[in-house]
This record gives structure tokens, sequence and C-alpha cells, in this order.
């Protein structure tokens, strides 16, 4: 048998009364008629107070009978079985798991510190408790090979300028790298009996060695399309200039004026630092 039995057990309320008389009956009844006959009705109470099973809310009970499975219990509430049932408890709550922050390499090669959190709870009780040694310890395990495998499929940013051109990456498409990360667990502890409710990366940094150096890249190219965006402006500027100077017949400018004109418009457009007028009191010439 490898699937998952529910079953109710005698209602215990019901025993724990019937327990209760047969023991305390049986004491009685040996001091009032002062006579050993009764001490099986003792002893059949005292055995019965060890098949007494209290299962919580959100918990429950598997049950086995010498090595073999008999069912699990899954309703809250008390209840009576066998004295001789060896009783397991296994919580049915949702339980969050923040793994620890794993080295690993993205697609690119590049070491990046991950990790994740996942939030799970046992769905089939038998699989968690007979289909792997401790289910709590496969979770862990699972998910930092899970997490160790999605680190490698994707890089962790877009590098435009040396031809990486992912549409999907860590840093950036976090609903795409957590659906991934779901399928990949669910795949992975489904032969537990465990659900996966959420994945998602906690945490999601460059390895120290390198974060330096990949800061700076960072900062570059924010600088280079800064730059690439200011030079589009100025060069539309530059055009709408001239055209304005040609259309109202303001001036007239030969080519070598032009490119004299353009290249200072571009200097003072783009340049860091204030531009410093100069005052040209002679001739065009001059």
């Amino acid at each position: 048998m490898k699937a998952e039995k529910i079953i109710k057990p005698a209602n215990g309320y019901l025993m724990l009364f019937i327990v209760l008389v047969l023991f305390f009956g049986g004491i009685a009844m040996s001091i009032i008629n002062e006579t050993p006959i009764y001490f099986p009705l003792i002893i059949i109470g005292f055995v019965g107070f060890f098949g007494f099973i209290l299962v919580n809310p959100n918990t429950s009970k598997v049950v086995l009978l010498f090595g073999k499975y008999v069912g699990t219990i899954k309703e809250n509430g008390l209840y009576w079985a066998n004295p001789l049932f060896r009783k397991k408890t296994i919580s049915l709550r949702a339980s969050n798991f923040d793994s620890e922050r794993l080295k690993v390499n993205d697609k690119l090669g590049n070491p990046v510190m991950i990790s994740t959190i996942l939030v799970w709870r046992v769905t089939n009780t038998y699989k968690a408790a007979f289909d792997v040694d401790n289910y709590e310890n496969f979770v862990r395990v699972q998910t930092d090979a899970a997490v160790r495998k999605l680190a490698s499929m994707y890089p962790y940013d877009n590098f435009a300028d040396e031809g990486h051109t992912e549409d999907i990456t860590l840093r950036s498409s976090v609903n795409e790298v957590s659906e991934t990360l779901e399928k990949e667990l669910e795949e992975r502890l489904s032969i537990a009996g465990i659900e996966v409710l959420e994945a998602r990366i906690g945490y999601l940094a460059y390895a120290q060695e390198i974060a330096s150096a990949m800061l700076k890249r960072q900062q570059a190219t924010a600088i280079v399309a800064a730059r690439h965006k200011i030079v589009e402006g100025a060069v539309s500027m530059v055009e709408m200039a001239l055209e304005e100077l040609n259309k109202k017949d303001i001036v007239e400018l030969d080519e070598e004026r032009k490119a004299a004109m353009v290249s200072n418009l571009m200097v003072i457009l783009c340049g860091d630092k204030e531009a410093s007028p100069v005052l040209n009191t002679g001739t065009l010439s001059h």
C-alpha cells in the first residue's frame, strides 16, 4: 500500500467513560468484596488509557500496528484505538523555510549569493512518513538543490554590451523566475507528499569578491546610457537650430561656419560643466 488511508477511530469521550468505569469500578469492587477476581478489570482499564489519541487542529496522526500502516487520522478531536498502535504526528500546517545564502554561479559564470523563501505543507501523510527518511530535512536539501539549478539557468543581469540579451534574468524577471522555481520544487517535493504554496527569491546579490567590480560596471553602463540620450537630444536640438536659422533667413552660414556652430553647440549641450560665453565684438571672420 502506497496510498494515504483516512480512518476515524472510536469516540474518545465515550471510551474515556468506559475505561474510567472499568479501572475505578474494578478497584472499588475489589475493596468491597475483598477478592482479587476484579483485578482483570483494573488491568484492562489501565491498558485502555494508552489507547487515547488526541488530534489537534491542522495536525494528523499516522497509525501503525507492528510496522504495518493502518491509516491516518486527520480530523481533530479525541479518539480511542488499539493501545498497541504506534502513533506518529505529522503537521498539516503551512510552514515557512528561509534557506541559507548559497554561493553559486549564474548562467554567465558570475558568482552570486542567493537564497529562497519557501512556503509548503504536507498533503499526503503516507509519503511524508514512509517515502522519505525525514521530510523536513528533505525539504531543506531539495530546496538548496533547486536554487542551485535555478541560478545556473539564468544570468544575474542583462549585459547588452557583451551580446548577452537574455529576456529573463534573476534580478529583473521576478515573476518568471519564481514560477520556474515553484515548478522545480513541486517536482522534487512531490515524492514526499508535499505541496509548494509559494517559492520566491529572498536574497540576491553578487558575491563579495566581484561585487565592487560589478557595481562599477553597472555605473559605467548607466553613464553610457545617459550619454547616449544626451547626444541624441543634442543632435536634435542642433538640427532644429539650423533649420530655424535657414527658415527665418536670420543669417547665411557657409559649410565651414555651420561646422563650427555645430561643434560649439555639441560641446555646450553635451559638456559636464556650464559653458563660459565669449563675446565677439569683431566681424564674423575674427
